[in-house]
């Protein structure tokens, strides 16, 4: 009989292994709930801050754009001459900005097709952990860490036709001195030349970190098979790289569509706008000439073009990243 009463009264292990999962369900529950009101403090105290800053510095100003395009304004006292959307017919119409939007585009052109690759094949030489290769990684990194204004500043001395590099090595070879910055036909091939130089370095540097990522062991694999090199970098490099290069790609085109700091010095947007950005345009036309009303039309079309390109890109390419 105390047998019985003892195995009746004892619990059974398979009661015992269902009521257990419960009270951890029970207590995963409250820890839930006790994280979400630790989080409450936090949104409370940081997001309201953030979003009336957001919003003086970025939602207002861009309505603010929105709203001035309409006008034909100089930007002194109230807008007052409402012209719809005369500024955008204008600004269409306008060879300059068609120029602008055309350099733009061949910027993004040389970025993708003599950047980028040139940035990936110093990265694979630079990237092994050898003597020396620290050097030439600092290097090839500084003309990304000048200013764009100075590398403007400089780059103009060196192009120029009298004092400048350029001259000096006419000289020496003894042909004529080209003027390149003010020959209308080969000064963008200047500024391209200009910008391949300054930013390669920063890409190079991104495709460094995605190339140290990858697990050594699959070279040596690849090694023991017997691979050439151009099969471990078409067979591993590339498709274990593809997230990095993605990422390089997008960095380059938004990049090349804000280009402004490193024109203004160099060139202007001379001679005659042959080099300029929409953003040297808008500076221009919608700054130095206080069209105010025009600028602002340049600068909803320039963030039109963004936006478009970065959400359409981000989805199509980077979904997975």
């Amino acid at each position: 009989m105390s047998d019985a009463a003892g195995i009746i009264e004892r619990p059974s292990p398979v009661a015992s292994r269902g009521r257990a999962p419960s009270r951890r369900r029970a207590g995963a529950v409250g820890g839930h709930h006790r994280n979400i009101g630790g989080v409450w403090p936090v949104l409370v105290l940081f997001l309201p801050p953030a979003l009336v800053l957001f919003t003086l510095f970025v939602i207002l100003p861009m309505g603010e754009a929105a709203w001035y395009s309409l006008f034909d304004w100089s930007g002194y006292g109230a807008p007052e001459d409402f012209v719809g959307l005369k500024n955008f017919e204008t600004l269409w119409r306008n060879g300059a900005f068609r120029t602008a939007l055309t350099n733009n585009g061949l910027i993004i052109l040389v970025s993708l097709a003599l950047q980028l690759p040139l940035a990936l094949w110093l990265a694979t030489l630079v990237s092994h952990r050898i003597p020396g290769t620290t050097a030439f990684r600092l290097v090839f990194f500084l003309p990304y860490v000048l200013a764009d204004v100075a590398a403007g500043l400089i780059w103009r001395f060196i192009y120029d036709g009298d004092y400048g590099l350029v001259a000096s090595l006419a000289s020496l070879v003894g042909i004529a001195t080209p003027y390149v910055l003010a020959d209308r036909d080969y000064a963008i091939y200047a500024v391209l030349a200009v910008v391949v130089w300054k930013y390669f370095g920063f890409h190079m540097m991104l495709f460094i970190a995605g190339l140290q990522s990858i697990d050594k062991s699959l070279y040596e694999a690849a090694d023991l098979d017997g691979a050439t090199p151009w099969q471990k970098f078409r067979t591993i490099t590339l498709p274990l790289l593809s997230p990095t290069i993605r990422l390089s790609v997008f960095f380059s085109v938004i990049g090349s569509l804000q280009l402004f700091d490193m024109i203004m010095p160099l060139t202007g947007g001379g001679p005659s706008n042959s080099t300029q950005t929409m953003v040297t345009f808008l500076y221009t036309y919608g700054v130095t000439r206080m069209k105010v009303g025009f600028g602002s039309a340049i600068g909803v079309v320039l963030f039109l073009i963004c936006v478009t390109l970065a959400f359409s890109y981000r989805r199509i390419f980077m979904r997975h990243d």
